[in-house]
């Protein structure tokens, strides 16, 4: 067995991974993949991990928490999700970093099954909305006073994935822009299940619905039945044409009104977040999946 641990980040995805896969029961069957609702085994995971405090896990512990979550022994694929697999929503953000404590997280979940075959996946969000969606989420004093001291040449996601990397140096790492999601839900739906990408799923339009008009939505399912996509490159150009037609103004445009983050400010958070997307795909063991 495998194990594809979903870890966040906060503010990205809503458990919107696990509603897409769970469309698919007979493909999971079919492909023996277990995606488990969270209420199985978010609070017990906890539990387990305040008590290990970051050891491996005994044999007896491992079968205890896999008798809880999954219901058959030939499960070749197990999805667990959850951001606050990472931390908290405080611990998103402290002395101007992002998830300072993702390495011992991350070392601490993978030793609660230390001999399986893990995997992490990550989607991340430009620290220009991010930020503000966190503060929003922790409604903890005026925006302004949250953000002192953060630099923002310094507010990378790229030293979170090497802390990552460093305290798992065995464990492949997927990363994707929660930006991208709308043109590549499909591919982290097949590769966070571990099934081949010609399989067909249910899902793959669940977040390209969240902003496209209802209207351009039924004309890109009849477009696209019409005129199936040669290959992905094709499909992805299609679904851009579509968006930039029937794009909903409201969901894919947010504007940014808070104390001390200037327009230029976020024009160049939105520069440094291109580039520690560079960074990403450089670090050993890390695949940046692009749209």
């Amino acid at each position: 067995m495998r194990i594809s641990f979903h870890i966040g980040v906060h503010e990205t995805d809503d458990d919107q991974l696990i509603k897409s896969l769970l469309k698919n029961p007979k493909v999971l069957h079919a492909e023996n993949v277990a995606v488990p609702g969270p209420s199985r085994y978010r609070q017990i995971v906890n539990q387990v991990l305040e008590r290990l405090k970051g050891a491996p896990a005994s044999q007896d512990t491992q079968d205890v928490l896999l008798e809880q979550i999954l219901d058959s022994d030939e499960i070749r694929q197990l999805v667990l999700s959850s951001p606050y697999f990472l931390s908290n929503h405080p611990g998103a953000l402290r002395a101007g970093r992002l998830y300072p404590r993702a390495g011992a997280a991350t070392k601490a979940l993978r030793n609660l099954f230390p001999e399986t075959p893990v995997e992490f996946f990550i989607a991340v969000r430009n620290p220009a909305t991010f930020v503000p969606a966190l503060h929003m989420r922790l409604q903890k004093g005026p925006f302004a006073e949250f953000t002192t001291g953060i630099d923002p040449d310094t507010l990378v996601w790229s030293d979170m994935i090497r802390d990552i990397r460093d305290a798992n140096p065995e464990t492949p790492i997927t990363v994707w822009c929660n930006e991208d999601t709308p043109f590549i839900w499909p591919e982290v739906m097949h590769r966070v299940a571990g099934i081949a990408p010609e399989v067909q799923m249910m899902g793959g339009f669940d977040i390209l619905g969240q902003i496209l008009a209802k209207e351009g939505m039924k004309r890109l399912r009849a477009f696209l039945a019409q005129h199936p996509p040669t290959d992905e490159e094709n499909r992805r150009r299609v679904l851009a044409a579509f968006l930039d037609k029937y794009a909903l103004e409201d969901e894919v445009e947010q504007e940014l009104d808070l104390p001390g983050w200037t327009p230029e400010l976020v024009d160049h958070l939105s520069e440094v977040y291109d580039d520690d997307m560079i960074e990403i795909a450089r670090i050993d063991g890390v695949q940046l999946l692009q749209a």
